[in-house]
């Protein structure tokens, strides 16, 4: 079992595909599904695979996994990392990585379903596989959904998931109620009026309408949001010119807004467009700017019964002191909508990933963020053991006590 894993997750890793790009991933969980004796559907929602096994009767359980990799460029120095290159949409060259952990999703899922599908006498149900495409668009589950999900599987009566995390490789975390943010992406056009470099009297400069608009969005989680509130604003990406002594016609800012509660959400937005038409005005822009607001997905409510559940299970199979409450994470994610499409509850959880040792000693260093990469950082590198055994035995242990006791023989 474990080198089955190990060979699995380096052949992902070191074979990362983009957001709904995901061919030779899904095409690899098919197979591997189909040889277990699940009946496939591929092609959901573009490149999503959901895999069904039929076991008699009982309840049905969904287990999700996402398949898409991120332009990263990859320095772990891994042996197996990435070597992959690809051009953005954007026109930038890039390398291609599975920063996010998205190969030990797919890796751990495959090891369960292997598991679950190979100890039938064990329990009775249904088992919905999902290997889900553009997690990281946030549009892949609402792909599938829209493209018929549930006419092609059984509508399920609870969604399992995890997410790897730079937390000790053999802990989980579970938290009821919001578990994971949900965003929201905003682009903003600052419309200038561009010149000679010497000239700057002539001109309405984009590049400094930019830097005042970026430091005034960073006010507005210290003065608009309340204490008891969460949210983050993050200005990722300020494009302008092209030369140091032109003066361009534009700045473009890309921001992206973490939030748990809509009206939360709601303040925050309404105050981007507030500051961004504000600077605009102030500096003298011949026009308002541009504001568009895409790739919004919900945030993650983990069903709190279920969660109780789900956390006892776990404790007893690891532990206690294995199984955390890490509170409300400030990542998003995008499973919740199979949930809320299905309207059944959901839990997902947090799986560690990090060497134990290396992460204890930056705890008592308190070096955490500076010694272990988190999430989408080029050096990301979750250790495949025993993260892998802890991501199969998590699913399968939750999947069981969701489905019915195999009937005495």
């Amino acid at each position: 079992m474990r080198q089955n894993l190990h060979a699995t997750y380096v052949d992902l890793h070191a074979h990362p595909e983009l957001s709904f790009e995901e061919h030779r991933t899904a095409a690899l969980a098919a197979e591997r599904l189909a040889a277990l004796g699940f009946v496939v559907h591929a092609g959901v929602g573009g490149t999503g695979v959901a895999g069904v096994l039929v076991n008699g009767d009982g309840p049905c359980v969904l287990l999700r996994a996402d398949m898409d990799a991120l332009p990263v460029t990859e320095d772990t120095g891994l042996p197996y990392a990435s070597t992959v290159r690809t051009t953005t949409t954007d026109g930038v060259e890039s390398g291609v990585m599975h920063a996010c952990g998205h190969d030990v999703h797919v890796t751990a899922l495959l090891g369960a379903a292997d598991l679950l599908g190979r100890g039938r006498s064990a329990w009775s149900g249904t088992l919905v596989v999902v290997l889900q495409p553009a997690e990281e668009l946030g549009q892949g589950a609402r792909a599938m959904v829209d493209d018929g999900l549930y006419d092609r599987v059984p509508r399920p009566d609870i969604v399992l998931g995890q997410h790897v995390a730079p937390v000790a490789a053999g802990l989980l975390g579970v938290h009821g109620g919001p578990a994971f943010a949900g965003t929201d992406t905003v682009d903003i056009r600052l419309v200038g009026r561009g010149g000679h470099g010497s000239r700057p009297e002539a001109t309405v400069d984009p590049v400094v309408l930019a830097a005042s608009t970026v430091m005034r969005l960073q006010t507005i989680v210290s003065r608009e949001v309340a204490a008891g509130d969460a949210a983050v604003v993050t200005v990722g990406t300020l494009h302008a010119g092209t030369k140091e002594n032109i003066i361009p016609d534009e700045a473009r800012l890309g921001v992206n807004v973490r939030s748990f509660d809509e009206a939360v959400r709601g303040r925050v937005l309404a105050a981007i467009e507030r500051i961004a038409r504000g600077e605009a005005a102030a500096a003298g822009t011949p026009q308002p700017p541009e504001i568009t607001t895409r790739d919004a997905f919900p945030p993650v409510i983990n069903d709190p019964t279920e969660t109780e559940r789900t956390r006892g299970v776990l404790a007893a199979r690891f532990g206690a002191e294995r199984v955390i409450d890490p509170g409300p994470v400030s990542g998003s994610e995008d499973v919740g909508i199979l949930a809320t499409a299905a309207g059944v509850p959901i839990v997902y959880w947090l799986l560690g990933g990090w060497d134990p040792e290396a992460f204890r000693a930056a705890v008592e260093a308190g070096t955490v963020d500076q010694d272990i990469p988190s999430n989408h950082s080029p050096r990301f590198a979750p250790v495949p053991h025993p993260t892998l055994e802890t991501g199969v035995e998590a699913l399968v242990v939750a999947a069981l006590d969701r489905l019915a006791p195999a009937a005495p023989a």
